[in-house]
């Protein structure tokens, strides 16, 4: 059974209790203090009409004037008393709203990033932002203030019930018959907001995916002169929204003018039942005025209650969408057996691998590969043969297929039994779709500088030389330093201020500043011109020397100098040799290499 989202939040919460009880402390005693003065206001009226007999008189000052002069000293301390508990549950509980709101998204954001590669092809990158940035936020909405206001009305109401009944039972059974009316139309409200604020929710997740996937491919969308057409996708996703959220609204906005109908038969009890009880002499002047101001007191914060409810369902909602996020499970699971970097040779194997991104699909079929260490391995074949499906087994994106398939080996070891984060830490990949972050050339180099200790979140950045030398290698180095502001030059979102050819350099310095046992180069030099290509050839012949290198290439005439080069077809290799026996063979290699190079096809 799943526990609904309020217990969750208050178990997720423990580490913050001590806070949590400092901030209700203060709100409870900032709402005593509130209710002070009522208490004031009938001793007040019974000094005025009992005089010498009040009840002010009975702690020993019998001059009515000095008894009122009492009640001011007294009003004075209870209003700062009040004053000074409002600011520090303000401060409180505001700095609790944050401290929660700040782990909450740091605690989804450290989950997402552990879930497969296959959860985040199924999710849109809008939806994930609406859960980390607006279900947060309405969460810390709602610990700022609907928690002191659940609590102050909590109290409230105790502390009237309880002294309505200490003056007069039989008033008090009248005047409280509101309460349970009120409680039980809460819970109702409650009920039926509760789809609907879910709902909306859902909606904002869909408005956020639809913004994220306009934005993401504006170049796009001007190219084919569909503004109009996005404008008209995100009116739909809006409306649907405000839709939502009319529903929503029009429910809890009925709430509030019902309850106040309630409340009006509660104060009319009080002000003409026990107005006459005082005219008969069976009630105090003074408690009849108590219990007018304390019925007002608290009937009508009870008019709070349908926004209190709104803030309260809308963070429920949250929460829910939240907590949902938790219960996503990783299939990738971490293996036992340590495999330290330094002590990677960096031989690779795939040993009769089978996998399919659906079942009815093969993409790997019975797949043998072999990768020496510290050798050049190629990879070759159409598209859809399944080239870049081995790079992300290799990776552990995915895993193999449990029943019949044999294991990905990295020097002889079964990647699942190995620590993700070392098989990953042991790989350089450069692929051809080249992501780097909005940030200088600078830090986006230093990303793949994996620092002296790798589980710490704060590391020591490359030096100059180190990072230099690098982008030598990637052939990048010139390029940079010919930009106005060199290796400080700002690449834009996903590097858009930069050429593809750049991009793809500064990417291959990213990798070998990473100086992992094992490189994999995904169409790494797809985007690059001839000139640039044949430099950053030269290149990887240092670069890969005594290092394991696997090359995806489309283009063969990047991997004809590579030991061995493998042709995939279908999901299994088909040839296999070095470029001139592929083409002594005169089978599928000869044929591309004759396509790529313009010579006549025999075949």
């Amino acid at each position: 059974m799943i526990d609904a989202p309020i217990t969750r939040l208050l178990r997720y919460a423990r580490p913050f209790r001590r806070n949590i009880l400092l901030a209700s402390t203060c709100s409870v005693l900032n709402k005593l203090f509130d209710l002070a003065p009522p208490f004031i206001i009938g001793a007040a009226v019974d000094v005025v009409v009992e005089k010498q007999d009040s009840i002010v008189a009975q702690v020993g000052i019998s001059d009515p004037f000095m008894q009122l002069v009492f009640l001011g000293v007294l009003t004075a301390i209870i209003w700062s008393f009040e004053s000074i508990f409002e600011w520090l549950f303000g401060v409180l509980w505001r700095h609790l709203a944050q401290s929660i709101q700040h782990e909450a998204r740091m605690d989804v954001f450290n989950h997402v990033q552990s879930l497969d590669l296959t959860w985040f092809e199924d999710r849109s990158t809008g939806g994930l932002l609406a859960v980390l940035s607006d279900d947060v936020n309405q969460l810390e909405r709602f610990l700022d203030g609907g928690a002191n206001d659940i609590i102050q009305l909590t109290v409230t109401a105790i502390t009237v019930i309880t002294a309505f009944f200490l003056i007069s039972p039989d008033l008090a059974w009248l005047a409280m018959i509101p309460v349970p009316v009120v409680i039980v139309g809460s819970l109702w409200f409650q009920k039926r907001l509760e789809p609907h604020y879910d709902a909306m929710r859902g909606k904002v997740g869909d408005l956020n995916a639809q913004l994220a996937n306009s934005l993401g491919g504006m170049a796009t969308v001007k190219s084919f002169t569909a503004e109009s057409s996005e404008l008209e996708r995100l009116r739909t996703e809006s409306d649907g929204y405000a839709e939502r959220n009319r529903r929503a609204i029009i429910l809890s906005a009925a709430f509030s003018p019902l309850i106040r109908v309630v409340i009006m038969c509660g104060f009319m009890v009080t002000l003409l039942y026990g107005g006459w009880l005082a005219l008969e002499g069976e009630l105090a002047v003074g408690a009849f005025a108590l219990l007018v101001f304390l019925t007002q007191r608290l009937l009508w914060p009870f008019t709070r209650v349908g926004a209190i409810l709104d803030l309260y369902q809308r963070a429920m909602a949250s929460t829910r969408r939240i907590f949902e996020l938790f219960d996503v499970k990783p299939t990738i699971l971490d293996g036992t057996v340590d495999l330290p970097i330094e002590a990677v040779e960096g031989a690779v194997r795939f040993d009769d691998v089978h996998f399919a991104y659906d079942p009815k699909a093969p993409v790997l079929d019975g797949l043998e590969l072999d990768c020496p260490a510290g050798l050049t391995t190629a990879i070759v074949g159409s598209t859809g043969a399944g080239k870049s499906t081995i790079i992300k087994m290799l990776l552990r994106f995915y895993d193999v297929d449990s029943v019949r398939s044999g294991p990905v080996l990295i020097d002889g070891c079964d990647l699942r039994t190995l620590s993700v984060r070392q098989v990953r830490r042991a790989i350089s990949l450069v692929s051809q779709d080249v992501y780097l972050f909005d940030g200088t050339i600078r830090e986006n180099i230093a990303y793949g500088w994996p620092g002296p200790d790798d589980e710490c979140s704060h590391w020591e950045t490359p030096s100059d030389e180190t990072l230099f030398e690098a982008s030598r290698l990637a052939e990048a180095h010139d390029f940079i330093r010919a930009l106005p502001n060199g290796y400080d030059t700002i690449v834009g979102e996903r590097g858009q201020k930069l050429s593809g050819g750049q991009r793809q350099r500064i990417a291959m310095a990213r990798a070998v500043l990473k100086s992992a046992p094992i490189m994999v180069l995904d169409e790494a030099t797809a985007s690059v011109d001839n000139e640039t290509e044949a430099a950053i050839q030269r290149s990887l012949r240092t670069i890969c020397e005594g290092r394991t290198t696997i090359v995806i290439a489309h283009r063969l005439s990047t991997v004809r100098h590579a030991h061995c080069i493998n042709v995939l077809d279908s999901g299994r290799v088909v040839e296999r040799g070095t470029h001139d026996q592929l083409l002594a063979m005169d089978g599928v290699y000869a044929n591309l290499w004759r396509v790529q190079t313009g010579e006549p096809v025999g075949h």
